[in-house]
């Protein structure tokens, strides 16, 4: 590089905030009557419904670089022979894109359990799926979830580090691809539009007024809004429904499995060593059972001594 010290800048910079957020904070935060890190759940802090975690926020420990993965490998469970068990939603937000929309290549590629991201990347290039490379296929990852935040074409090119043009034919061709989900989208900002709100699969309205603004950039706002409400809306529904059913099942079936954490479309427990094969299998089922959307929910599942090993593969 041009100036060597910019590396070593930077990368004091992210140990310093990795420091002082978590290794620092936590170790301070831990109650001394239980020797455990207590967080807050806000049941109303997020509008698509999701829980947020305050007091401290850990649903923003670090997860997918290997320094936090080694600050994850400091949450231990509470006893010796318990371990950690994690149960995860397999692309919620895709699933319910696909039984709102109706789109049959997306039902298609979730009822064959194929990987949905090839099969999209297969789709929009015309290509068979073992021809389908690493590149394409995060090119079509990105837009598969970019759809349920109401991304358009600049905020592609700023994900995929490529010229606004080149993002705009990809998304031209995803949704020549995919023709019902482009109805669908259109359908729900005319429809919020005409109405005022959007709807979850559960009934749960969000007013957005954005979309009756004068300001272009508002009504831009509103229209993105009005692309993920309901998706991301969904998914909260059926999650808590999820959380709620593993819940009841695990006080009545599998008492020595204790819930520490729900974190985004994760749940975390506690639970003996020799208990959890038949507690996950518990959980998944009811995760699974959830909701009946037109393609199947789909929980995997992970446990280790630690958080950052108890990690589902592929998570």
């Amino acid at each position: 590089p041009i100036y060597p010290i910019i590396e070593p800048i930077l990368e004091w910079r992210l140990l310093t905030k990795l420091a002082s957020t978590y290794v620092d904070a936590l170790l301070h935060l831990a109650d001394p009557a239980t020797d455990r890190v207590h967080t807050q759940y806000n049941q109303r802090a997020v509008i698509t419904g999701r829980l947020s975690s305050s007091d401290p926020n850990l649903q923003n420990i670090p997860t997918r670089t290997e320094l936090g993965k080694r600050i994850r490998r400091a949450f231990i469970p509470g006893s010796d022979g318990q371990v950690l068990l994690c149960a995860d939603y397999s692309q919620i937000e895709l699933r319910i894109l696909a039984h709102l929309s109706g789109d049959e290549g997306l039902r298609d590629a979730f009822a064959s359990d194929r990987d949905i991201h090839t099969a999209t990347a297969a789709r929009v290039f015309g290509l068979p799926e073992s021809s389908v490379d690493p590149s394409l296929r995060n090119r079509a990852k990105m837009v598969n979830y970019g759809l349920a935040y109401g991304m358009n074409a600049f905020g592609l090119a700023s994900r995929l580090d490529i010229a606004p043009e080149e993002a705009q034919e990809i998304m031209d061709a995803y949704f020549a691809s995919f023709p019902t989900i482009a109805e669908y989208l259109e359908r729900q900002v005319a429809r919020a539009a005409a109405e005022g709100f959007t709807e979850t699969i559960l009934g749960r309205r969000r007013y957005i007024p954005e979309l009756q603004a004068s300001n272009p950039r508002v009504r831009d706002l509103g229209r993105r809004m009005a692309l993920n409400a309901p998706i991301q809306g969904s998914a909260a529904d059926v999650f808590k429904v999820g959380m709620l059913r593993v819940a009841r099942t695990i006080a009545a079936e599998a008492p020595s499995c204790r819930m520490l954490l729900t974190v985004h479309d994760e749940l975390v427990f506690e639970v003996p060593a020799a208990d959890v094969e038949p507690a996950g299998a518990l959980v998944r089922r009811e995760m699974e059972a959830a909701w009946e959307l037109a393609v199947p929910l789909r929980a995997d599942l992970g446990w280790g001594p630690n958080w950052a090993e108890a990690a589902p593969a592929g998570h």
